[in-house]
This record gives structure tokens, C-alpha cells and sequence, in this order.
């Protein structure tokens, strides 16, 4: 089995998604990355090798300003991204499906599930993040850049993991709280499984705790990793995570 490569054009502006498809059996496995992460990174080849290994289908995938798709980073935002998101499930995913999401991923499981589409199956959600822009990222920013956010201005950005700087516009923050989920109950109607790490220091566990509150009529399971990151990317905690996709698969 080997990886097929997709590529989606968006209709608002023609900007080109790119994916990988392994075919396989259902449900599906859909891989939604991180903030600024891709479809090669560790957790999702992971992910695809667990595909490859058990005969199911995974279906991954770059934002638009992530990886190999089109468009800038800067034009993005969380409904941006999300609606990429949805257009590759639409395209890709079949007739059955889970939702994997990690860290930014987390986020659009979570408004995906909210959507109630028709074969979703479940949801596992690793260090999730949503309502990050508002609740997480902005209080983080020295006070200068919290004023220049509020006068509409955009901001640069030191990388993560000693990665490049980057650069966030003011409608980045504006669009990400029309998206927030966290003010009020969940219901899913789905499993979900979440992986936190509790040595977090960008997502902190709370964060995960309150996430299982808002879902209030679903079936939740949270697993703590005490010595974990946010990347949960070292053997054991992918271990975790390829453990935590087959149980709701097979559910």
C-alpha cells in the first residue's frame, strides 16, 4: 500500500490543497495537523504507517500556507482552514470516517463534530486546542503586541522550537473567536478520546479538562501523559495515540 497524492482547488480564490490518500477500509482515519505543522510530520506518519499496518484508509492533509498546499500563511485563519478541512473530508473520506486531531486539529474535530456529518464515527483529539487565538494565545502576547492586535495591526511572531518568526494579522485573532467553542455545552453525539500532556506549556491540561465539562452528553475519555509535551511525539505517547484511533475505530 502506498500513498496517493490529492490536490483540491478552493473556490473562493483557486488556492490548491494538497493531500496524501492511503486507500483502505473504513472508517477512514482523517489526520487534522497542528498550527504550522504538515502532513509529514512524526505523529502523522504515524498515523499512516498504522494505516498501512492494519489496511485502513488515511486521509491527510496541508492548510493552505502549511506544507504542500497553495496560499499564504498569512491569509489564513481557523474558518479559513476549516473549511479547507471540510472540502478534503468531502472529497476523500468516504463513506465512514474519525476525526484525528492534534493540537489546531483538535480544534476543527471538534467543530467538525459539531456539524454532526453524516460517518463520523469519533474523535481523538491529542494536546487539543480550541479557542487557542483567544483564550491561550493572545493573553501569552508582551502587552506592545496586544495593542498592536487591537488597533488591527499584524504582528511578527517568534517560531516555535526554534523555528522561523512568523506573522499573525488582527483578523487571525477576529476570526478565531468567531469560531471559540468553549463558551457553551457540546454535544456531539460521537466518542471521543482526548491525550493531554500535563508538562504542557502550550496547552495546558486544564485546557483538556475543559473540554471534557463543555461535553456534557457525550462519551469522553481523557488520558493524562504526566511527563508530556505538547508535541506527545516520543514513542510511548504515539503508542498512546495509534492505541486511542483503534479503539474508536473498531467501536
Amino acid at each position: 500500500m502506498s500513498d496517493r497524492s490529492i490536490s483540491i482547488t478552493m473556490p473562493d480564490d483557486g488556492r490548491i490543497i494538497r493531500g496524501r490518500i492511503l486507500d483502505g477500509a473504513g472508517p477512514a482515519i482523517v489526520w487534522l495537523g497542528g498550527f504550522r505543522s504538515d502532513m509529514t510530520g512524526t505523529k502523522a506518519e504515524a498515523v499512516a504507517a498504522w494505516g498501512r499496518q492494519h489496511g485502513r484508509k488515511v486521509v491527510r492533509f496541508d492548510y493552505s500556507g502549511h506544507g504542500e498546499s497553495g496560499g499564504a500563511f498569512e491569509d489564513g485563519g481557523i474558518g479559513r482552514w476549516f473549511t479547507e478541512a471540510k472540502a478534503v473530508i468531502a472529497a476523500e473520506a468516504g463513506q465512514d470516517f474519525v476525526a484525528v486531531g492534534s493540537s489546531m486539529g483538535g480544534w476543527m474535530a471538534l467543530l467538525l463534530a459539531r456539524e454532526h456529518p453524516v460517518g463520523l464515527k469519533g474523535a481523538v483529539l491529542v494536546a487539543p486546542a480550541p479557542d487557542f487565538t483567544e483564550k491561550l494565545f493572545y493573553p501569552a502576547l508582551p502587552p506592545k503586541a496586544r495593542a498592536r492586535v487591537d488597533a488591527g495591526e499584524t504582528i511578527e511572531v517568534p517560531g516555535e522550537y526554534g523555528g522561523p518568526a512568523y506573522r499573525l494579522t488582527a483578523d487571525f485573532f477576529r476570526d478565531g473567536a468567531r469560531h471559540n467553542l468553549l463558551d457553551a455545552p457540546l454535544r456531539l453525539g460521537v466518542p471521543v478520546i482526548i491525550i493531554q500532556g500535563m508538562a504542557d506549556t502550550s496547552v495546558p491540561y486544564a485546557h483538556a479538562q475543559c473540554i471534557v465539562d463543555r461535553l456534557v452528553d457525550d462519551d469522553v475519555v481523557l488520558t493524562l501523559v504526566k511527563d508530556g509535551d505538547h508535541r506527545l511525539s516520543r514513542p510511548s505517547d504515539i503508542a498512546l495515540i495509534l492505541d486511542a484511533i483503534g479503539r474508536v475505530t473498531e467501536q
